[in-house]
């Protein structure tokens, strides 16, 4: 780790060798480790230390962009010099708003001693238990266990200086027989939370459940949804809907609709970059302090996240949520909540009649953003609910759902919420039981 007074330093250092109006500069300095299994054995263990320097100049109403990972006194001045050759190729853009000026940093906890230690011993020590669980039920396990240590620095012209180290811990596994498969996964800002064992035992159980499974016809169906198909579906009506921009260009679903219901009642999501539930960040990548969005209020669209260029657009106030420039999708939430509800999985599983308990979801994509319409496949432990219980595994099948109208004939929420990745970032979910959930294709696997 550089630590916070050698990143500002650095940060510093590139601010006094700009020629431009207006300067932006973004370090992003990151120890990763990945340890991969395949056929119950490890194969890989890497380790990669980076640091990238960003520099973004406002020349004359124009944006430019240049990054390096050479910290050279001479790679840092051609980088300052490349972005404001970059802004001055460009037109004009009189809607251009200001770099952000400085502003009241909160303090949150976003790093654990335990993930920037970890070792490849200890990984290889999860592994295992992973890999012992499957073998002993003639199961084959695969999948990955990464730690990562991200120091971030903000620093622009404006006085604009935030610092934040942050760690997260992320194990995922798929065990498979010949003709079955179960997914599980865990992700934490600390190593130590990640139970491997537990992992394992979700991973093997739906394996061995889904084994000989059986087909159905497509058609509309109650669903069970765990928190991984509940986590792809809202970080994909994030990025199809919760940007201001999107909103502006008016390809968010929420164009022309804040202030309207859009789903049913049960129905609230939030972003949160403070939340220590989640993997907080208590800034975005132009250094503005994170607050906390409400998207959706009881089924009723609120808001969208901003940055400052959409902020400087609406005549507002920036939310903190830049992504870093340029980039063509504008603020996105990193750190989104889903409201938890008040049954346990087996309560909503014992008040389903006939359905279908989705694990989770693959290969997804958008059909029609407006509509929130996406379609994608069933994966890794897939079963047929009658009666109240799980009565055997299905082969998968293929959905073409809206999202919004998912939302909107929701049965029951889950008590217990789960932290996933996100898109980007992460997301805390609870399982859904849906009615009337469409599926449109099988498949012979």
């Amino acid at each position: 780790m550089l630590g916070p007074t050698r990143m500002e330093r650095l940060a510093r250092r590139v601010l006094a060798l700009s020629g431009a109006e207006q300067t932006e500069v973004v370090l992003l300095a990151q120890d990763s480790a990945l340890t991969r299994f395949a056929g119950s054995r490890i194969h890989q263990n890497v380790a990669e230390s980076n640091i990238e320097v960003r520099v973004r100049v406002l020349d004359g109403m124009r944006a430019g962009v240049a990054s390096v990972n050479d910290l050279a006194d001479g790679s840092l001045r051609q980088a300052a010099r490349n972005a404001l050759s970059m802004a001055r190729l460009q037109s004009k853009n009189p809607g251009l708003g200001p770099l952000p000026a400085p502003r009241t940093i909160p303090h949150v906890n976003c790093f654990a001693r335990a993930t920037a230690d970890c070792t490849p011993h200890q990984r290889a020590g999860a592994v295992a238990t992973i890999c012992k669980l499957a073998s002993d039920r003639g199961l084959i396990a695969s999948g990955a266990l990464s730690t990562a240590t991200v120091e971030l620095t903000v620093a622009n012209s404006f006085g604009v200086i935030a610092y934040c180290p942050s760690t997260v811990a992320e194990l995922s596994t798929v065990v498979m027989s010949d003709d079955s498969s179960g997914f599980a996964l865990a992700t934490s800002m600390d190593f130590r939370d990640i139970d491997a064992e537990q992992v394992g035992c979700e991973a093997v159980d739906k394996a061995l459940r889904s084994r000989n499974p059986r087909p159905l016809a497509p058609g509309h169906y109650t669903v069970i949804l765990e928190e991984y198909a509940v986590a792809e579906m809202v970080s994909t009506l994030s990025y199809l809907g919760f940007s201001a921009q999107g909103v502006q260009e008016g390809r968010s679903f929420m164009a022309g609709r804040l202030g309207q219901s859009v789903t049913g009642e049960s129905i609230s999501i939030w972003d949160d970059g403070l939340d220590e539930t989640g993997l907080p960040c208590p800034f975005d990548f132009e250094g503005t302090p994170k607050t906390r969005v409400d998207l959706i209020k009881e089924g009723i669209a609120v808001a969208a996240v901003h940055d400052s260029q959409t902020a400087h657009r609406d005549g507002t106030m920036s939310t903190g949520h830049a992504l870093p420039a340029p980039n063509s999708y504008g603020p996105l939430p990193a750190n989104l909540f889903m409201a938890p509800g008040t049954m346990s999985r087996q309560q909503m599983l014992s008040r389903v009649n006939r359905g279908i308990w989705v694990t989770r979801f693959h290969y997804v994509n958008a059909v029609h953003p407006l509509r929130t319409t996406l379609t994608g496949m069933t994966r890794d432990g897939t079963f047929w609910i009658e009666g109240g219980e799980l009565c055997y595994g299905l082969k998968n099948l293929r959905f073409t759902q809206g999202v919004l109208d998912a939302f909107a004939t929701v049965r029951a929420a889950g008590s217990h919420t789960r932290l996933l990745p996100g898109m980007p970032g992460s997301v805390r979910v609870p399982a859904l039981c849906i009615d009337d959930f469409s599926f449109t294709g099988a498949t012979e696997f």
